[in-house]
């Protein structure tokens, strides 16, 4: 029991970058704390944009904060080395040529994401995606599966999410671009339009199974009639019954219009 609540306790001292025990903890104006050189590594990259970002909850500072080593977790992290009793690191699923690779992670080697969030337009492996289950606000965040593609997703007006679909231009836009440039169009939801295109996908899929089932009735009826030859009419007023000669004459007038029919040295247009 012991040793199963000193693993606990490791788990809430364990850097959420590197996944590893915090080394010269340091806690940000948020509340979290990462290694010293983690979130160093993670700001640099904001440099040019001169916003920080808490990479758990993504709450923004600016300018970038100071750093001060957090004397107290840094005295329980060498207690927890100390004991010997580290746990085994986590199964580790490295992205690999094709992969989407976790934005969160640094270094060299980055974990494969699971999931991208078309809010905050980053990439997640398993470790770093657990804040959008937990904190209330990332809980909203639309979340789909890992993809690079995830700029497709954005306005390039308005840099907003493109969650409309405009019937009359037959393109997808934002918010913003629905009360300017498409004010008045015929616009419903994107998630509509999707489930709209995949039903009539659905129906012309059942269309072309039938249609392909008459296109081999057609060449049924070409054979019969080839094959019946000149005795055609002793076929059709004993052996046929007409009312289903005449219902198929009809489906096929329906898909393909009159059609001609040779096989008796004349043609014929049943229409």
């Amino acid at each position: 029991m012991a040793q199963q609540a000193v693993l606990l306790d490791q788990d809430q001292f364990s850097c959420s970058v590197c996944l590893d025990l915090l080394k010269e903890p340091v806690t940000i104006p948020c509340g979290h704390s990462y290694c010293r050189s983690c979130i160093e590594g993670c700001w640099d990259q904001d440099d040019l944009k001169g916003i920080y970002s808490c990479p758990q909850c993504r709450q923004t500072f600016t300018p970038r904060p100071a750093l001060r080593k957090n004397n107290m977790l840094a005295e329980v992290v060498e207690k927890l080395k100390k004991t010997g009793l580290q746990a085994d690191p986590p199964d580790l699923c490295y992205a690999g040529p094709g992969d989407v690779a976790c934005d969160f992670c640094i270094g060299t080697r980055k974990q494969k994401a699971l999931m991208s969030c078309l809010v905050c337009l980053v990439s997640s492996c398993k470790t770093h995606l657990q804040p959008h289950y937990s904190v209330p606000g990332l809980k909203k965040h639309k979340l789909v599966k890992a993809s690079t593609q995830l700029q497709e997703n954005i306005c390039s007006h308005h840099d907003e999410l493109l969650k409309i679909y405009c019937r009359t231009d037959q393109n997808c836009i934002c918010y913003l671009c629905m009360v300017d440039d498409h004010k008045g169009h015929d616009t419903v939801s994107a998630a509509a339009e999707r489930t709209e295109k995949q039903k009539l996908q659905q129906r012309i899929q059942e269309r072309e199974k039938e249609l392909k089932e008459l296109q081999q009735a057609v060449e049924s009826l070409k054979v019969s009639f080839i094959d019946q030859g000149p005795a055609f009419p002793k076929f059709q007023s004993g052996s046929f019954k007409k009312k289903n000669l005449q219902f198929m004459i009809r489906s096929l007038y329906l898909f393909f219009g009159p059609v001609s029919w040779t096989g008796y040295g004349t043609t014929s247009t049943l229409s």
